[in-house]
């Protein structure tokens, strides 16, 4: 008898087990996930909730470029202010501080060879193997072109700006628009608006490359040598590096 019990159990095991017997569990699944669906809908919030967004707004918190509220990294769950750039667009020298020699090659880079500062500063953002020939290459050859047939270089701006959006995205940086509602008020409707605020700060990140172009490179490569160790260190394994923490703040009454 006791053969035969565990012969049984044996077989009901592994009918249990064998990946065929999928219609013996299709009506307990759909029993379960009607369960479920009920004890969701009885959970839900009542029809006058407001979406996340909407929450967020009433709040007063901003969104930034890739959908997530400013406030997404805080600690206490309280909106971050954007940040200040460390040096200023025609702070072409640096400051005298422990980059101060990294500062300098930097404006050497810029009035010399704009095409190794920019292709430099990619590879510092993306930090991939082939960066920085590749872009170097290409702003090589339209700052040729653009001096060759115009006298000055009006194309390369076109095709480098949108690495100036990338690290401002990157770092939650301060645009031009709300830099001026900040220091006279204006563009304040502009500012309001996350998506006109973006779009307007796009425009302004080609009009700074377009206008000034040298100071505007400049200013993106000190920027990313205070805020990101060097590609060598984060490309080969075995080196440690180390990242400053970010700004932290204590929640009140607690």
């Amino acid at each position: 008898m006791d053969t035969a019990t565990n012969s049984t159990a044996d077989a009901s095991n592994h009918e249990e087990s064998s990946p065929l017997l999928t219609e013996d569990f299709s009506e307990d699944e759909k029993k379960a996930s009607s369960v479920e669906k009920d004890a969701e809908a009885s959970s839900k919030a009542p029809p006058s909730s407001k979406a996340p967004q909407a929450e967020y707004e009433d709040c007063g918190y901003g969104w930034t470029a890739n959908g997530l509220p400013v406030g997404h990294g805080s600690v206490v769950g309280e909106p971050m202010e954007r940040s200040l750039w460390n040096s200023s667009l025609f702070a072409c020298i640096g400051r005298n501080d422990e980059f101060c020699s990294s500062d300098l090659e930097v404006c050497l880079l810029g009035s010399i060879s704009p095409c190794l500062l920019y292709g430099s500063n990619v590879e510092w953002l993306g930090s991939a193997r082939g960066t920085f020939a590749s872009h170097c290459l290409q702003y090589a050859g339209l700052y040729l072109i653009g001096n060759s047939f115009f006298g000055w270089n009006c194309i390369a701006p076109w095709f480098s700006y949108p690495s100036r959006t990338a690290i401002r995205r990157k770092f939650n940086l301060e645009g031009s628009c709300e830099a001026l509602h900040r220091s006279c008020g204006c563009c304040g409707g502009i500012v309001e608006d996350e998506v006109a605020l973006e779009q307007c700060e796009t425009t302004c990140d080609l009009a700074t490359h377009v206008l000034c172009h040298p100071c505007a490179l400049c200013q993106e490569g000190r920027e990313l040598r205070r805020r990101l160790p060097h590609p060598v260190f984060t490309s080969r394994p075995g080196i440690l590096y180390m990242v400053p923490p970010r700004e932290q703040t204590m929640g009140g009454g607690a």
